[in-house]
Parts: structure tokens; C-alpha cells; sequence
């Protein structure tokens, strides 16, 4: 293919501006912190802290008393490559920039899964969407796992769906098996993924026709998933002596989102007062972070059992953070903020809707397209929630939304074909 050629492809000019959009937009948020100041989340200095560890071979573990099993390994094993480019601590817009071709895969994935399940208008059109959507952009600009989470997940979408229109045996098989392996790759990346596949094949063979189908595929999407799962499930189980499927935050996580002063957003003032009373209690063998993780978990669960109506008020409080029109933050929160979220979300949202009540009777590909949005839903309704946890899942739910424009459209199009003052003239 010429060069001539590939600079001629929309799709090529709208992956240029995807790259330009986010790197400007890294850019223009690392500009308003404070002097001093190179991440704006506490999260973003712990995958800092431990890919700069992973690079150079050092024990991976964050914090004191050193957690070993504090975040799984994905996101710092990519930014890793950065300190290891640089031969020691890169500088931050090298993250930047990483982030920003991540988010460009991203829209290209968007592309490619659009094209699987439609044709190449709707796929381009869904490639823009994302590509110049705020929200998407957004996990893009933050050094947080959002950045290398999200290509995954469309990637693991776009492996699942041509497992399913394979004709053969042996390439659904094969496709499958890629799915589940990038299903565990996702969840290196964003724990809470973890439970997205089997979550996924229980409500496939729950409500769908072709049950063997969905077993097959199911199967192999679980064996793929465990395949690359293991070694971290094996380090974890030499490190503590017990099976932690993803890592020891859940307690703390749990603990978060229900809680006597839980008010459906993050606020992590508790663990002090519990890392102190932890300290004071005998180890029984046991590591310091395992205790705490369940300690914390014990705490959330009897406070949700003697207060039920408390967390089913939170549940419904989380759910209307998750998908707000506009942002729950204050920071966030200036009206030109609220005006453009609400702008370029609310039409996104009912398109894809309307999408999804279109589509889905054409078979189980269609269906994948919002199901990460209720898996995110489900599990953010215990744990805490904001907009920053929805953007992933709208990533697919864009190709629901360009897909029903493009057949309006096209509907359109053929009404006006078939009016008889427009054929005589």
C-alpha cells in the first residue's frame, strides 16, 4: 500500500488527531498542578513507584509496611518500559505520550470491532466518536490503569465476537482462547474485571439460543483467562499462603463503598485507625496485608448485614454517580465542565440504547457491545463509584451509537427513495 494511499484513509487521519487530542490533553492537565507536584491521584504514584521497581528488579512491593500484593502488575509492567528506555526515572511526558497511543489503539480497536459487527461507514463513524468523545479522551490524560485497560477490553470484544462468527471449530477455539487470554490481561490490568467472563457466559447460557455454542466458547474464554492469571495467582499463594485472585484491596475497597460514613464516593481517611488496630493483634502466621484485607472486608460485610437499608440507599446513590449527567467532583464541576460532559455523554448514551434494543436480537456479538456497562454497574453498586469507572464500557457502547445513526440514516435515505414526488423528479 503507498504511502499516497494510507494518507488518503479517514481512518488514518482520525487515529492522527486521537494522538493529538490526548497528548494536548496530558499535556494541559499536567499544567494546572500545583508547582511540585507531578501526579494529581495517590493512585498514580503507586504504579510510578512500582513500575520504577519492576525495571529495576527490586522486590514489587508499595507502601510501609511493604504490601506485596497492593496492585496487580499490568499497568506498571507497561509504564516499566519507560524507566527502562530512559535507563532510570522517566520523565512524565513519556507517560503521557504512552498513554496517548494506548488511547489511539483504543479508537482503533473501536474501528475494528464496529467493522466486525457492521459496515465501514458505522465503524468509521464510531472510530470518531471516540476518538474527539471527552470521557474517552479523559483515560487517557491520567497516569491510571484506565489508559491500558481500555484497549484491552475492546481487544478481548473483538477476539469474542470472531470466535463467534467463525465457521470452523478450530478458529472459534482459537479465538476464544485469545479472548479469555486478553480477559486475564485486562484484569492484570483493572482487578475488577475479573469476574466480567464468567459473568458474561452464565448470562449468554442464561438467555441466549445456542447454549453448546456458548459453552465452547465460554470454556475456552475461562481456560485463557486462567492461563494468564496463574502465575500471579502462584506468586500471591507464595507470598501470603492463600489464593488471592487479583489483590488484597478488595477489603479496603469493600470497606470504601459501605461503611457507617459511606457516602458513595472514595474516602480512604478509615484505614489509619484500622492498619493501627491490626498492628495490635497477634499474627497467627499470617502477613500483616492479609489481616488488614480481611479485617476491613469482616467490617463491611457485618455493617452491611445490620444495615440494609442503608446499603441499598448507597447502592442507588452509586448508581446515579456512575452515570451522572455531569461530573460528581468538585473539581470537576466548573459549568463550561458540566456543559461539555453532559453535551457529548447524554446523546451518546440514548443513541446507544437505542442501539442495543435494535441490535441485539441479531445474536450474541451485539449483546457484548452493553454488557460491560452492566457488569460495571452491578459491581460499582457495592463498590464506590464515579464517572472515571463508566468510560471504559462506553467505549463499545459507541459502536451501538454510530451503528443506529448510520441505519437511521440509511432509513431515511430509502424512505425518501421511495416517495413518489422524489422518483418523478
Amino acid at each position: 500500500m503507498s504511502f499516497w494511499k494510507v494518507a488518503r484513509s479517514p481512518l488514518v487521519w482520525v487515529l492522527i488527531a486521537a494522538l493529538a487530542l490526548r497528548i494536548a490533553a496530558g499535556a494541559w492537565w499536567q499544567s494546572r498542578l500545583p508547582p511540585g507536584v507531578q501526579f494529581a491521584f495517590g493512585d498514580s504514584e503507586g504504579y510510578w513507584m512500582l513500575a520504577g521497581a519492576l525495571a529495576r528488579g527490586a522486590p514489587y512491593e508499595y507502601g510501609s509496611p511493604p504490601a506485596q500484593v497492593f496492585r496487580t502488575p499490568g499497568y506498571p509492567l507497561i509504564l516499566s518500559t519507560l524507566f527502562l528506555a530512559f535507563h532510570g526515572e522517566p520523565p512524565l511526558w513519556a507517560a503521557l505520550v504512552l498513554n496517548a497511543a494506548l488511547g489511539m489503539l483504543t479508537v482503533w480497536g473501536v474501528y475494528a470491532l464496529a467493522l466486525r459487527l457492521f459496515e465501514r461507514r458505522a465503524a468509521l463513524l464510531a472510530a470518531v466518536i471516540v476518538a474527539f468523545y471527552p470521557g474517552a479522551i479523559g483515560t487517557s490524560v491520567f497516569v491510571l490503569s484506565e489508559a491500558a485497560f481500555c484497549p484491552l477490553l475492546v481487544a478481548q470484544l473483538i477476539a469474542s465476537t470472531i470466535a463467534w462468527q467463525s465457521a470452523s471449530t478450530k478458529a472459534t477455539l482459537a479465538f476464544a482462547l485469545a479472548a479469555g487470554c486478553l480477559a486475564g490481561a485486562a484484569t492484570l490490568v483493572r482487578p475488577s474485571w475479573l469476574l466480567y467472563t464468567p459473568f458474561a457466559t452464565c448470562l449468554g447460557l442464561l438467555t441466549m439460543r445456542n447454549m453448546q455454542r456458548h459453552l465452547l466458547v465460554g470454556a475456552c474464554m475461562l481456560v485463557g483467562l486462567s492461563v494468564v492469571m496463574s502465575p500471579w495467582w502462584l506468586r500471591n499463594y507464595q507470598v501470603t499462603g492463600h489464593f488471592i485472585p487479583t489483590t488484597l484491596q478488595v477489603g479496603a475497597s469493600l470497606y470504601d463503598g459501605m461503611n457507617p460514613t459511606a457516602t458513595g464516593a472514595s474516602d480512604m481517611a478509615f484505614v489509619p485507625e484500622f492498619v493501627a488496630q491490626v498492628e495490635q493483634e497477634p499474627a497467627d502466621g499470617e502477613t500483616f496485608e492479609y489481616r488488614l484485607d480481611r479485617r476491613l472486608r469482616e467490617a463491611s460485610l457485618e455493617w452491611s448485614e445490620t444495615h440494609p437499608g442503608r446499603a441499598l440507599q448507597l447502592a442507588v446513590v452509586k448508581f446515579a454517580r456512575l452515570w451522572n449527567v455531569w461530573p460528581n467532583e468538585s473539581e470537576f464541576r466548573s459549568w463550561p465542565m458540566r456543559l461539555v460532559v453532559a453535551a457529548t455523554y447524554v446523546p451518546l448514551l440514548l443513541l446507544a440504547i437505542a442501539g442495543a434494543e435494535r441490535f441485539t436480537p441479531s445474536g450474541w456479538p451485539y449483546a457484548q457491545c452493553w454488557l460491560p456497562a452492566v457488569y460495571f454497574t452491578l459491581i460499582h453498586m457495592i463498590f464506590v463509584s464515579s464517572l472515571r469507572y463508566r468510560e471504559p464500557a462506553m467505549l463499545p457502547l459507541a459502536v451501538l451509537a454510530a451503528a443506529v445513526l448510520v441505519w437511521s440514516a440509511m432509513d431515511a435515505k430509502w424512505d425518501d427513495d421511495d416517495d413518489p414526488e422524489l422518483r418523478e423528479a
